[in-house]
C-alpha cells in the first residue's frame, strides 16, 4: 500500500490529463501515481512497452512500462487504453512482475480495441532501423512503430480478437505471409505463422479477465463524476505531429491524444498538467539544442540517475529548455506545471534557461522551429539564474525552499504562461510539494 503523500487531502480530481512536456522520462510516473490518491480510474492512453515510469514508494521501486501506476493502489481500475499498442509477452511479464511483489491485478483493464504488437514488428523495428545507418531514429526495437504502421494501413491486429482463435490464427497466417516476404528478401528466416498464433493464443487466455470496451467503462466513470486520470508515454516533443520528426515516437503523447487514445470527447478534460524536468533529457538520436557535454553533463546524469528505464541507456542531458517549453504549453493546453528532479540542481553555482534561439540566418525566435534543419541549427540564447546551496529534499512547502530555487520555479512558470502547481525533490511520494489546489 503506498504511503499517504502531503496535502492528499487536497486533491479533489475530475478528469485530468498528464503530459510529458519535454522529450519524455520528465517523471510522469510519480506525478501520475502522487494524484492518483484521489483518483478512482488511471488511463493509459498511448504508447507501448518502449516506454517505462519508475515509481517509489516507501523503500521499495517499481518499474512500470504498460500497465498504469494506478495498478499500485488497491480498489482503483488501471486501464490500458484502445491507443496503445500492447505486446502480450511483454504484459503478461510484467503482470507476474507485480503480482510476485503483490500487487493485485483485479483492478487493471485492456482494451479490446488496443492494437498488438506481433513478433513481425519487433523484427521490422530492427531490421529498418538498421538500414538506416547514420540516420537511424534510435527507437527501443520493441516493434512499437511497425505495430502503429499496420494500424494506419487497416491491416492491424486487435487485442479482441485473441479472444477469437478462428479469426485470429486467420490473420496471423495472413500478415506472416506478407512479413515473410520482406524477411526472406533481406536474408532472414521466415516466421512459421502457427508457432506464432499458438503462443498469442495462449497469453490471451491469461489476459482474457482483463479484456473489456475500454471507451464504454471510462465514459461510464465519467458519467457518474467519478475522479479519472489520463497518463501517456514518452513526451511532446516526441509526438509524431508535434515533435522533432522524425526522430519522434509513432503516437500522440500530447494531450489531444488522450481524447483519442481513450475514447472520450475534449469537452469531457478539465485540466491538463505538464510535466517536466528542472533540467532537460533525451533518449535516443535526434536535434538536442540545450545539450550539454563533459563533466557538468556527467554530473547531472549521475545525480538524476539518467538511464532509460526500459533500454537502461544512458540520457543526453541539457539545460532547460524555454522555447520547448513554451511550444509544450501551447500544444498542450497546458493549465498548470508539475516541476521534477529539482533537487538534481541542489549545489550547482549557477543555473541556464534557453529563452529564445538564433537562427542561422542571424534572426533570433521565441518560437520552436517546425522544420529540423533550422532546429538543428538552431543557437540557444540562455537567461543566467543563481543556483543554490541548501538542499530541497526536505522541502514540504515552497517557503521551505532556498530563494533562489523559488526564484527558478517562477521562471519557469512566466516561461510557460502557467502556473507550477507541483514540485519534486525525490523519488519518493512524500518528497512532493504542493502549490495550491491543484484541481
Amino acid at each position: 500500500m503506498p504511503e499517504r503523500g502531503p496535502s492528499e487531502e487536497a486533491l479533489v480530481l475530475s478528469a485530468v490529463v498528464i503530459v510529458g512536456a519535454q522529450f519524455g522520462d520528465e517523471g510522469k510516473g510519480k506525478v501520475t501515481n502522487f494524484l492518483a490518491a484521489k483518483a478512482d480510474m488511471v488511463v493509459r492512453h498511448q504508447g507501448g512497452a518502449n516506454a517505462g515510469h519508475t515509481v517509489v514508494v516507501g523503500e521499495r521501486t517499481f518499474k512500470l512500462h504498460l500497465i498504469p501506476s494506478g495498478i499500485l493502489y488497491p480498489g482503483k481500475l488501471s486501464v490500458i487504453a484502445n491507443g496503445v499498442v500492447v505486446d502480450p509477452e511483454d504484459l503478461v511479464a510484467e503482470m507476474d512482475y507485480l503480482e510476485a511483489e503483490g500487487i493485485r491485478l483485479d483492478g487493471l483493464r485492456i482494451s479490446t480495441q488496443a492494437h498488438l504488437v506481433m513478433p513481425y514488428h519487433k523484427r521490422l523495428d530492427a531490421l529498418q532501423e538498421g538500414r538506416r545507418g547514420e540516420s537511424r531514429i534510435g527507437t527501443t526495437l520493441r516493434g512499437i512503430g511497425p505495430a502503429y504502421t499496420d494500424k494506419a494501413g487497416r491491416i492491424g491486429i486487435r487485442v479482441g480478437q485473441l479472444l477469437q482463435p478462428r479469426e485470429f490464427r486467420a490473420l496471423v497466417h495472413r500478415q506472416v505471409a506478407e512479413k515473410n516476404r520482406i524477411f526472406v528478401d533481406a536474408g532472414e528466416e521466415p516466421d512459421d505463422p502457427d508457432t506464432v498464433a499458438d503462443r498469442y493464443l495462449a497469453l490471451g487466455e491469461r489476459l482474457r479477465p482483463y479484456i473489456v470496451n475500454t471507451p464504454a467503462l471510462i465514459n461510464d466513470a465519467l458519467d457518474k463524476e467519478q475522479n479519472v486520470l489520463f497518463e501517456g508515454a514518452q513526451g511532446t516533443l516526441l509526438d509524431i505531429d508535434h515533435g522533432t520528426y522524425p526522430y519522434v515516437t509513432s503516437s500522440n503523447p500530447v494531450a489531444g491524444g488522450a481524447c483519442i487514445g481513450a475514447g472520450v470527447g475534449p469537452t469531457r478534460i478539465d485540466q491538463v498538467y505538464g510535466v517536466l524536468k528542472a533540467y532537460t533529457s533525451r533518449v535516443g538520436d535526434g536535434p538536442f539544442p540545450t545539450e550539454l557535454s563533459g563533466d557538468l553533463a556527467h554530473e547531472i546524469r549521475e545525480r538524476g540517475q539518467e538511464y532509460g528505464t526500459t533500454t537502461g541507456r544512458p540520457r543526453r542531458v541539457g539545460w532547460l529548455d524555454g522555447v520547448a517549453l513554451r511550444q509544450a504549453a501551447r500544444v498542450n493546453g497546458m493549465t498548470g506545471v508539475a516541476v521534477t528532479r529539482l533537487d538534481v540542481l541542489d549545489g550547482l553555482p549557477t543555473l541556464q534557461i534557453a529563452t529564445r534561439y538564433r537562427l542561422p540566418d542571424g534572426s533570433v525566435t521565441t518560437d520552436f522551429p517546425d522544420d529540423l534543419e533550422t532546429l538543428a541549427a538552431a543557437e540557444p540564447e540562455y537567461a543566467v539564474t543563481p543556483g543554490w546551496d541548501a538542499p530541497t529534499t526536505d522541502a514540504r512547502r515552497l517557503e521551505d525552499l532556498p530563494a533562489a530555487a523559488r526564484h527558478y520555479l517562477d521562471r519557469i512558470g512566466e516561461i510557460t504562461g502557467v502556473p507550477v502547481v507541483l514540485v519534486s525533490v525525490g523519488a519518493e511520494r512524500a518528497r512532493t510539494i504542493v502549490t495550491g489546489t491543484l484541481f
